[in-house]
């Protein structure tokens, strides 16, 4: 899983040699970001870790979270298009959660299903839902 996450999301991190020092290589980067990802460790530890000061990793791995988020976004979270399968997903929230005429729940409060576009449902460019399946998803 790691090589073709390097190889998918390789081309995005990858930065350019500049005239004060060498760029970090992907492989390096994606690392970097995973172990954070995966143990919450601080950037101190990190970076005694890696042997990368601390505010290298401070901006690495917020380019690195957007790179896979960039490259994974319409494979793994989707979102409901239509107006069906909006109802669909409203049907199944209903039944699993007992909360009726929603179609999710953001932290801890409930999205409407109205009768607005879902696109209009925050007024931020991220669009979260929370579905039945326990499931988080949000499109831009």
């Amino acid at each position: 899983m790691r090589m073709e996450l390097l190889e998918r999301v390789g081309s995005r991190i990858e930065k350019q040699d500049t005239f004060w020092g060498k760029s970090l290589s992907p492989g390096l980067r994606l690392p970097i970001t995973l172990c954070y990802l995966a143990t919450g460790d601080s950037y101190k530890t990190l970076s005694d870790g890696f042997i990368v000061a601390h505010n290298t990793i401070l901006l690495i791995i917020p380019e690195t979270c957007e790179a896979i988020t960039a490259e994974y976004l319409k494979d793994v979270l989707a979102c409901p298009t239509t107006p069906e399968q909006w109802k669909e997903v409203a049907s199944l929230f209903s039944n699993k959660w007992n909360f009726h005429h929603a179609v999710g729940a953001l932290d801890g409060h409930r999205l409407p299903a109205n009768s607005q576009t879902p696109t209009t449902l925050l007024p931020c460019s991220w669009h979260i839902r929370s579905d039945s399946q326990k499931t988080l998803s949000y499109s831009s």
